[in-house]
């Protein structure tokens, strides 16, 4: 197991999970607002199931998709980190960077705060050239997001491969950043 790096801004700590983030995260991952823009809501065993690959990754990684507190009163809010997607995508290989966060937490600007700090890891430490981000073309909300990180929409729109045919989420839009535009922020 490798050490899980941890990573800070002056609001928020983006730590390894414990365990007793998942009381929260299920809360969240059954949040129907939360989970608007995925397939459905999940369940306590499928919130745990996912925290759990989330945890193995970053223990195999030392990186991934970080457990998010806020400092003033070490509450978890949520996750927000990078990610190496195993499923076909138009761009495999690559490291997407991606959030979510309880909705009470929305719109304190915590997604984009953390996002900037895992963005300067993947390049900085990880030594990427690009990394990308995705969503379902309706999720304005993660869209600006993206733009506030002055990700570039790559107009290569896909149909996520794990989102069922004919769902109106599966077709996703395709953001990017690379290592010498981020240098210019």
């Amino acid at each position: 197991m490798i050490s899980v790096v941890e990573l800070n801004t002056n609001r928020l700590k983006l730590r390894q999970w414990q365990d007793s983030d998942k009381i929260a995260f299920a809360d969240l991952n059954a949040d129907p607002d939360v989970m608007q823009y995925y397939p459905s809501i999940l369940s306590l065993e499928e919130s745990n199931e996912l925290a759990e690959k989330i945890i193995d990754k970053m223990n195999t990684h030392g990186w991934g998709f970080w457990a998010v507190e806020k400092k003033e009163d070490k509450q978890f809010i949520g996750f927000v980190g990078l990610n190496e997607p195993t499923y076909e995508l138009p761009v495999n290989p690559c490291v997407e960077i991606g959030w979510r966060l309880a909705k009470k937490h929305w719109g304190h600007g915590y997604a984009t705060e953390a996002a900037k700090t895992c963005l300067k890891f993947a390049f900085e430490t990880l030594n990427l050239e690009n990394v990308f981000s995705f969503t379902s073309v309706s999720n304005l909300p993660s869209r600006r997001v993206m733009e506030r990180l002055h990700m570039v929409n790559t107009k290569q729109n896909f149909e996520h491969p794990i989102i069922p045919e004919n769902h109106i989420l599966r077709e996703h839009v395709l953001y990017k950043i690379d290592k010498k535009a981020w240098k210019t922020y």
